[in-house]
């Protein structure tokens, strides 16, 4: 069961990225330099190649918002590929324009290529490559904008921390073990913490196995392309039960808590501390020191196309996660509290 919903659509080269979100309730205010802040803190972050400089990401929205308020109807965002004039015929939608100019054979090892061919039964893997592409998490992010901006009325902020990248743990050596893998034509991946504060307690639930908050959030981090591993809360490994769970007390006639072990979710419900979920995104798996493969047309041995791509990519990834988080907050409370208009939301909150 979904309230906040939405499809996104488009491929890393084509005309543009498009979503369309059912659910919003009426009267939302919707700040479009919010939405593309979000956007450009996607496109920063120390590692990030070549597609960054030619894309400059900005959203366009075209229905469900009249001056500067939601309708309760569908929104509409559009963010234009502004590299998509030099794909103009690579990515033409008629068959007059066909042409094998950017077409490839050679599966990239650690990409959807080789699975996805045999999949939709492609040969050229140009075709896997455009939608896999994690261009798409651009208009993701946007989606995520308006997510947060719904959550902000109701006083809920989220942020995102890298926390290390490859072996380094401290922020003062992340540009030195970027440079140091760049220099090497290699990719090095990392990990990143996702907090939410503010949450009111109840949202999720442990009435049926996909309805836990929990398993939700989970797979919409775990789903980013390149995320390998998802935790909520502290790592429970090697803990006896008396050192992790989080106990009670009473502190000024309120029930409070010691700790946040658990990163604010028992039983599949969120128990009103701060949301914590951290992740960790593999190395990027197109480098410009190519690994072994094979072409899918000769059978025989290769080295991997290589797609410009770039080296790290993790504070980018946490802003993704931000967004996806985002999401999933905002459907749970539309579920529990249910609202036409913001106001009623509010009220009922």
């Amino acid at each position: 069961m979904e309230k906040f919903r939405f499809l996104t659509s488009g491929e890393s080269h084509g005309k543009c990225l498009t979503a369309i979100i059912e659910g919003i309730p009426a009267g939302l205010d919707i700040d479009i330099d919010f939405i593309n802040n979000e956007l450009k803190r996607r496109q920063q972050g120390y590692g990030r190649g070549d597609r960054m400089k030619i894309e400059s990401d900005t959203v366009e929205i075209v229905s469900g918002v009249r001056f500067g308020k939601t309708l309760g109807s569908p929104v509409t965002l559009v963010i234009r590929n502004r590299d998509f004039e030099n794909w103009q015929k690579i990515m033409s939608a008629s068959p007059d324009d066909k042409t094998d100019d950017k077409s490839f054979s050679i599966y990239r090892p650690g990409h959807a290529d080789y699975a996805g061919s045999i999949k939709y039964n492609q040969k050229d893997l140009r075709n896997i490559l455009e939608r896999s592409s994690a261009r798409k998490t651009a208009i993701e992010v946007a989606v995520g904008a308006v997510a947060k901006l719904l959550l902000k009325v109701l006083g809920i902020t989220g942020t995102s921390e890298v926390t290390q990248i490859g072996t380094a743990c401290c922020p003062d050596k992340f540009h030195q073990e970027i440079d140091l893998v760049k220099e090497k034509g290699d990719s090095v991946g990392g990990k990143f913490v996702v907090v939410y504060k503010n949450i009111p307690v109840g949202l999720g639930s442990y009435v049926h196995w996909d309805r836990g908050i929990d398993g939700r959030l989970a797979q919409a981090v775990m789903s980013i392309p390149a995320v390998k591993t998802v935790e909520i809360g502290d790592n429970p490994l090697g803990l006896c039960g008396s050192q992790y769970h989080d106990e009670f007390e009473i502190k000024d006639g309120e029930v409070c808590r010691k700790s946040n072990h658990a990163g604010g979710i028992e039983g599949g419900i969120t128990n009103g501390q701060d949301l914590v979920i951290s992740a960790v995104m593999k190395p990027i798996p197109t480098m410009i020191s190519p690994l072994n493969s094979v072409d899918s047309q000769t059978g025989e041995n290769a080295q991997a196309h290589y797609e410009r791509s770039d080296v790290c990519a993790v504070e980018s990834c946490a802003v993704v996660a931000e967004a996806r988080v985002a999401w999933i907050l905002a459907n749970e409370i539309l579920l529990k509290y249910g609202a036409d208009s913001v106001e009623e939301l509010k009220n009922r909150i």
